[in-house]
């Protein structure tokens, strides 16, 4: 089950939503430090961390799960949200550099969907941070939190299922040390509770983070004969006509 769309943005524009907003962008720009010239996409509700790539990515999209919702962003520009079906969504093959999805993969009622789905608008070379809950973190266990509702993992939970589903896991990280409090007093310690973390207390943090890459198999050469091949004409029913769809292989 989804968070409404309407409850995640009151999180984020509470003080706590703020002070988490702020932490996780920093730890998503340690993994991504530039993305110039590229095409970013959230996948779920993004939208509190997309905004520091706008000025420097090609593109931005906020890809909305339905079950989610969705609400206009940004602002202050032309909308760049939109509603998706997250098992089936509206690009093109490798149309997308960077990837990040949070608020959706631990929601997903489909989640092999979700993730091949998520492979097949990578680009080839292409990057995906996933943001799920900690499952040993005080995050994933108070109602008050926006990572409280769907299934936790830990990093090496959610890199095993990168892993059966076609991805590379390239680096982990953690984040939110503090819990979701609403005291301005904590609030103010958030950085230094958050240095302490990293260094001395990983198991605990609020969300765990995967980076992956995408893996690409090799075809398997068939022997040559004789006779001239036919050809034959695959239909599909996404008419882009920029590459043919790449679909992973079934299970």
């Amino acid at each position: 089950m989804f968070t409404d769309v309407v409850d995640l943005r009151d999180f984020y524009a509470e003080t706590v939503g703020q002070v988490t907003q702020r932490l996780l962008r920093a730890r998503l720009r340690e993994l991504w430090p530039d993305v110039r010239g590229m095409r970013v996409a959230g996948l779920g509700y993004g939208v509190p961390f997309l905004r520091p790539f706008m000025d420097e990515a090609e593109r931005v999209l906020a890809l909305m799960p339905a079950a989610q919702g969705v609400l206009p962003w940004p602002n202050e520009r032309g909308n760049l949200a939109t509603l998706v079906d997250e098992i089936d969504l509206p690009l093109p093959d490798r149309s997308i550099d960077r990837l990040l999805v949070v608020h959706a993969l631990e929601c997903a009622e489909q989640v092999r969907p979700l993730l091949r789905e998520s492979w097949r608008v990578l680009a080839d070379g292409g990057r995906m941070i996933i943001v799920v809950p900690n499952r040993t973190g005080l995050w994933a266990q108070l109602d008050r939190s926006p990572f409280y509702v769907g299934h936790p993992y830990s990093a090496r939970q959610l890199a095993a299922l990168l892993r059966a589903n076609m991805f590379t896991p390239l680096r982990q990280a953690r984040a939110l040390y503090l819990p979701p409090t609403r005291s301005r007093l904590l609030l103010g310690l958030a950085p230094t509770v958050e240095r302490l973390g990293q260094r001395l207390f990983t198991r605990f943090a609020g969300v765990a983070m995967v980076e992956a890459g995408k893996q690409i198999y090799a075809g398997i050469a068939q022997p040559t004969v004789a006779a001239r091949p036919k050809l034959r004409v695959a239909h599909s029913r996404h008419p882009w006509p920029a590459a043919g769809r790449t679909t992973p292989p079934a299970d």
